[in-house]
Parts: structure tokens; sequence; C-alpha cells
């Protein structure tokens, strides 16, 4: 109904001639399929020749690009891409004759620019990483890509895409624009001229049973709430941090250490520890009807958000340990992993292993996990915004058959998905905006450049 709704909307909205459009619509409930119906109907009814399907990541990018082989509509047998010409970005190259392209802003800024695009930038969001042009002129006009070579452009996850730097390369289209997001602040609501069309929250997607809802299960360490001391005389680790080579140092000094600094700066792995086998202590109480009959408890689809990339390490190889699992049991889904993080991400969403996958970033925002029951908060998060999209993961629902697949020990279709915070999260105080959470050490130089295009 609520995507019935939004076209609707949408529809209306642009026989008003209304450039810019928002759609809201929680997490799971369906943004992409109704964006894909939308440009079908507009292909098909409005006569638009070209839509661009933009997005931030190049993980979201595959995604929609799944979702449009996929997609069928209800008024023809045959599949989207054997009614329409479909076209992901991979290069400077565009074709004229498809319908519809895929692309990362990041890549389209690049081809106006006339710039090579290095891999590492389309896989962070760019608004998170510390990727930023070195020179930041304004982009001119392209023959190849003209300012009306788009009719329709839709933005995924459109709260980090139409800001700061990458806000010209939709300044630079004339073009209407639908925008998509579950978590819309007053930023995006004003870029879209308060043309909100569309307005579906996770609590009416709980009412109609389009998702579950959670519940919040809290782990307090003392270390994580104070910090603590490296004592004067003891022997302390150092770990450097690209080889992670280790070396112990006598301290000379007593030195406190704060929370903040923990797992960045210090790390303590018997705090780490504390919380993984609290963790596994309680999930029987958590989950009581994961028991094979000879009485082994079967654990529950779980993610990780971890600080960092070492930090998740750290986890990985406790979380291991405290389970006396392989390998397998528990692995690392980030762009820094030995494996293919596409591959890893597939075995956790329809293999029976990694029962636990440790992210940092790439798993947060867009990406569908039916299977996930439970997510363990190990870094804190201060925009409301990017909690909401975390918390999202756990949302989707699935049928007992579907979960049975990855997880045979479940009696009753998934109803619900449990909060584990070690960190504070769920307590701790929320903004309206994303924060930049940039790598330390950035020069001056590439700071103030950012600041004059309104990073902040």
């Amino acid at each position: 109904g609520c995507q019935i709704d939004a076209i609707q909307n949408l529809e209306a909205s642009f026989k008003d001639n209304r450039p810019r459009a928002l759609v809201q619509m929680a997490t799971g409930s369906g943004k992409t399929f109704t964006a894909i119906t939308a440009v079908y109907r507009l292909l098909k009814y409005a006569k638009a020749k070209r839509v661009l399907f933009l997005v931030d990541t190049k993980n979201l990018g595959e995604q929609a690009e799944q979702e449009f082989m996929s997609f069928i509509p209800n008024d023809d047998n045959r599949k989207f891409t054997e009614l329409y010409g479909v076209q992901r970005l991979k290069s400077s190259y565009i074709a004229t004759d498809s319908q519809v392209y895929i692309s990362t802003i990041q890549r389209l800024y690049s081809i106006l620019k006339g710039t090579e695009l290095e891999e590492q930038a389309e896989e962070d969001n760019p608004n998170e990483s510390s990727w930023l042009p070195k020179e930041i002129p304004p982009i001119a006009y392209d023959s190849k890509l003209s300012i009306e070579f788009f009719d329709f452009i839709i933005i995924d996850e459109c709260h980090r895409s139409i800001h700061n730097l990458w806000k010209q390369v939709l300044e630079y289209f004339d073009a209407f624009e639908i925008g998509l997001t579950a978590t819309p602040d007053k930023r995006t609501v004003g870029y879209f001229d308060q043309n909100l069309v569309s307005e579906y929250s996770h609590e009416m997607a709980v009412a109609d049973n389009v998702h579950v809802g959670y519940e919040v299960y809290l782990i307090e360490t003392r270390v994580s709430q104070e910090g603590a001391t490296l004592w004067k005389g003891e022997y302390i680790e150092h770990r450097e941090r690209l080889s992670r080579r280790k070396r112990l140092e006598l301290q000379d000094e007593d030195e406190n250490y704060s929370k903040q600094q923990l797992d960045k700066e210090v790390v303590n792995p018997n705090q780490i520890r504390t919380i993984i086998r609290t963790f596994k202590d309680h999930l029987p109480t958590l989950f009581p009807d994961r028991f094979y009959k000879n009485g082994e408890f079967e654990v529950p689809k779980t993610l990780i958000f971890a600080k960092t990339d070492s930090h998740a390490n750290d986890i990985i190889d406790i979380v291991r340990e405290e389970f006396g699992e392989e390998n397998k049991f528990c692995k690392k889904i980030t762009y820094k992993t030995d494996e293919d993080p596409k591959s890893i991400l597939s075995q956790f969403r329809n293999s029976y292993h990694p029962r636990i996958a440790v992210t940092v970033d790439m798993v947060a925002t867009g990406t569908d996990i039916r299977p996930l029951e439970c997510l363990v908060f190990m870094r804190d998060v201060k925009s409301i915004n990017y909690f909401e999209q975390m918390k999202g993961r756990g949302t989707r629902i699935i049928d007992l058959d579907s979960l049975r697949k990855v997880t045979p020990t479940a009696n009753f279709a998934k109803d619900h998905f449990v909060i584990v915070d070690a960190i504070g999260v769920t307590k701790s105080l929320k903004t309206d905006s994303r924060p930049l959470e940039k790598k330390p050490g950035v020069p001056l130089k590439d700071l103030l450049q950012a600041i004059t295009v309104g990073a902040r």
C-alpha cells in the first residue's frame, strides 16, 4: 500500500510540474522496488527517454543493478532488462542507447571533470571517507553528457548525496529529481522544496507487519564507561597500525586513557572479551528456542558493528576463541578483508556460515540481510539518521521456511530482533546531522579545501 501511494503521489507531483520530490520509506519497506516501478511507468507511459539511478557507494549500485535485472512489471511477463537497456557506469564510457543508467555520484563527478576515478573512491560513502578531489573547480559543460541528457534522476540515500561537493553534480542536469531515504533530516526536506510526497515510518511498517520491532539488551563495562590506567612499571604491548606487528615497552609512568581512546589508540582485549563472553552466556536467554535435540545451542545470525578495521580484527579473534569455533564461524565484512567482501556477504545472507559477521561501515546502510536477528553495537553513533540506518539491518521480515534454510532450529517466523548495546549507543545523545568521521591526520591544506566547499 505504501508503495502504491508513493508512486501515485510522485506522478501527481510531476503532473503539477514540481521539479523535486522526496520519498521517505522505512528501511526494508521497498524503496528500491518502488523506484524501479516508478521508472518503468515513466519510461512506458510518460515517454521518458533516459533515467539516472544515482547512488553513493559501489555496493548500492550493484544491488540496484541486480534489482533492475530481476524486476518483472505487473503488465508484462518480461524482465525489466528485456524491455529496456540498463547500464551501470564503470568507466567514463556512456552508451547513448540505454534507458536506465546506474552510477555513483563520485563517478559522475569524475566524468564531468574529465578525470580518472580510483575504485576506492566508489567503495566508501564519500561524506565519511578521506577521499576528496585535490582541486574543486566548478563543473563545466560536457558535450557528451549534456544538461538535458537525463529526464529523471533518482537519488538513493539522498540524505547523504545532496550536500557539499556533490550537490553541483545534481545542479548540472536539467531533470526532475526523486529523493529516496528512510531518514530525511531538515536539510534534505529543504533541498526537495518541502515536497514530501510519501512518509512511511518504521512504526507504521511494524504495525503493517512489513518490519519487525526490537528488544535492547545492555552490556556495560567499567572500562567502556570510565576508561582505565596503564600502570608504571608494567610491560605494555605496542602494535604498529599497518603491519599489526607487536613489541613490548616498559611503561615509565602512570597513564590514564579515556573511553573515547578505547579501541582506537588503546586496545584492551580483556574488555572486548568480557563483552563477547557476556553476549555468549546470555544468547540462550535472548533466543530460548534455538536448541537442537541434543541440547546444543545454535547462534542466530549476528552482525557486530566495530569502531575501526583493527578493532574488527580484535573482535573476530576473540569471538572465535570464546565460542570455540573455526574461522568460518565469524568473518569480517569490510573492504579491507582478504576474501571478497561480496562473497562473504552472500554467504552471511544465504548460507549457514558465517553465524557472526563483523563490519565497520560497509553493511551499515542499504544492505538487505533478512535472516539477521541480532545486532551488537561495539561503537557509538552520534547521528540519529545513521543509527536508524544501522538498526534497519535487523528490521527485515522473513518467513519461517526461509529462515530455517540458514537457521535450522528456528521454530517461529522472525517476529523481532535484538540490539545488544555494549557501548551505550541506545542512550547516547543523537544529532540530526550526519557526522564526518574523517581519518586522523588530515593535512591543514586539505581540511581548508574541504571547508571551502561546505564540508562541516
